[in-house]
């Protein structure tokens, strides 16, 4: 995933994470849960809300976007 994903991605979105799983050995999904945020004055970085499991909250930013992927690696 890029920014250029994070910024075009919409609510609802689904993204799936490299490498956890869930008990059943499906790759974790986050669904997008908010607008992709930008700056002007740093425009290498964003900062995409995202929710998973019932609870859960995070943000996909330009730290941690190379852990989610776009399509199911399960699949």
């Amino acid at each position: 995933m890029n920014k250029q994903d994070a910024v075009s991605a919409h609510y609802g979105q689904i993204f799936y994470h490299a490498t956890a799983r869930n008990a059943d050995y499906t790759a974790v999904r986050v669904r997008v849960s908010g607008r992709c945020k930008t700056w002007k004055t740093r425009p290498e970085q964003f900062s995409l809300p995202v929710k998973y499991g019932l609870y859960q909250y995070l943000k996909i930013n330009q730290d941690n976007a190379g852990e989610f992927l776009t399509e199911d690696p399960t699949a």
